[in-house]
């Protein structure tokens, strides 16, 4: 990549400071002809930014990184704005008229980093989920991907394959040759650890979904239970109508919140009856499908009522509703008073807690894909060194198909690693 690139690093619109990012080998060469000094590289310094008619345009922190020092690997240029539409636009039509320059496409930084490795396809996953991040359990996960959780223990699994194939692969090539003994022993000691983490990294693959994506958390009960009043206080706002007449509520109404960390979609539901009104019966058969794909249910239930006809499920959650007209023992909750929320809330989030309690490092279906087919392999392989039928070209092709996956996870392949171990293993050529 030869050409540089620019565009605004922060949000667009009126604002205190707006940050403009360039990147590449003319980056501080840009900088030069907007009259500015330039400063010695990551120490911010103020200057005079002019335009192609050496009319004031700004004055700006101009911040400089070197080449492998920054954030995409290669020059990089920041100015730091005064953050008027008015300001952002004439810096950046003066930088459009430089030749060499142009606008960076979506993500084109990111990619950069990537290509120059500074970031690995992890890692730039884990960058995108901490921008989206919502809430601080979203935030911690993202952040220990960025930081190159997935690429660490990757890079920990491939050192052990491929200290196993180096075995596997001496036995091929050096098949006329006095070898020592257990050399597949050897090789299934080192498998057998991989397999087992993987397969506790995929178990835990559900875990870290839900802490990036959300739960889902429904609102059970019959008609005139105080359903909606209660998503109402939950939500802090008025998202429900909320009426003494059954049947107010025919559709889901979902609101986004925050619960103990965890990003959680709260579902109103229809009240749960029998009812002759088709647009009602529609309303109550989307209660219930929609109910039972949620990750938890609170079944709201007021005095006298009966539990309506949904199984309860044992990390369901049974609440009297309109605690402040029942005396009833038991958790309770009213939405008009607040009485037993703060309760309620707790025992969700402690709910919620359980299920991330065991969150795997991995975030993302494609991560699922491919440890899912890499330890398919590393099992077939360990299967035939078990069964004592060995072919040692199968299992290196095993072998090998599961280093690929792990390196496709990270974005590298690299096949010249497998003669490196075998050459420092058993000193060929001596």
């Amino acid at each position: 990549m030869t050409d540089t690139i620019f565009a605004q690093a922060t949000a667009r619109g009126k604002a205190g400071v707006a940050i403009l990012r360039l990147s590449g080998p003319g980056s501080w060469e840009a900088v030069a002809q907007m009259g500015a000094i330039l400063p010695e590289p990551r120490v911010a310094s103020l200057r005079r930014l002019h335009d192609g008619k050496g009319e004031l345009i700004d004055e700006a922190l101009v911040l400089l990184f070197e080449e492998g020092r920054s954030f995409t690997g290669e020059r990089v240029a920041e100015l730091h704005l005064h953050g008027s539409h008015a300001v952002v636009s004439a810096v950046l039509s003066r930088l459009g008229e430089m030749p060499g320059l142009r606008h960076a496409r979506p993500g084109e930084f990111t990619r950069r980093a990537f290509h120059n490795e500074v970031l690995d396809l992890t890692q730039v996953e884990g960058l995108a989920d901490l921008i989206d991040a919502e809430t601080q359990a979203q935030r911690r996960q993202a952040a220990r991907v960025l930081s190159g959780a997935i690429a660490r223990r990757a890079a920990e699994w491939r050192e052990r394959l491929l200290r196993a194939m180096a075995l596997v692969e001496a036995m091929i090539d050096f098949a006329d040759e006095a070898l020592p003994e257990g050399l597949l022993q050897q090789s299934a000691e080192e498998l057998a650890p991989v397999i087992a983490q993987i397969r506790r990294e995929l178990g835990g693959a559900k875990a870290s979904e839900r802490i990036r994506d959300g739960f889902e958390v429904a609102i059970l009960g019959p008609p005139n239970a105080g359903k909606s009043t209660l998503l109402n206080v939950l939500a802090g706002r008025d998202v429900a109508i909320t009426s003494e007449h059954a049947g107010t509520t025919r559709d889901v109404i979902e609101v986004r919140v925050e619960i103990d960390g965890q990003a959680v979609t709260l579902l109103d539901t229809a009240g749960l009856r029998e009812v002759d009104d088709t647009v009602e019966r529609i309303g109550v058969d989307r209660a219930k499908e929609r109910a039972g794909r949620a990750d938890l249910r609170v079944f709201l239930i007021p005095p006298g009522a009966d539990m309506p006809g949904v199984e309860v499920m044992p990390d369901d959650l049974v609440v009297q509703a309109k605690g402040d007209l029942t005396s009833v023992a038991g958790l309770k909750v009213s939405g008009l008073t607040g009485e037993g929320v703060d309760e309620l809330l707790r025992l969700i989030g402690s709910r919620l807690a359980s299920r991330v309690a065991g969150a795997a490092t991995i975030t993302h279906a494609r991560h699922v894909a491919g440890l899912r087919t890499a330890v398919t392999a590393l099992e077939h392989a360990q299967q035939q060194i078990e069964a004592g039928h060995v072919i040692p070209e199968l299992i290196a092709e095993d072998l090998r198909a599961a280093v690929h996956r792990l390196d496709l996870l990270v974005g590298r392949v690299d096949v010249e690693d497998v003669l490196g171990e075998i050459f420092a293993s058993f000193c060929i050529g001596k």
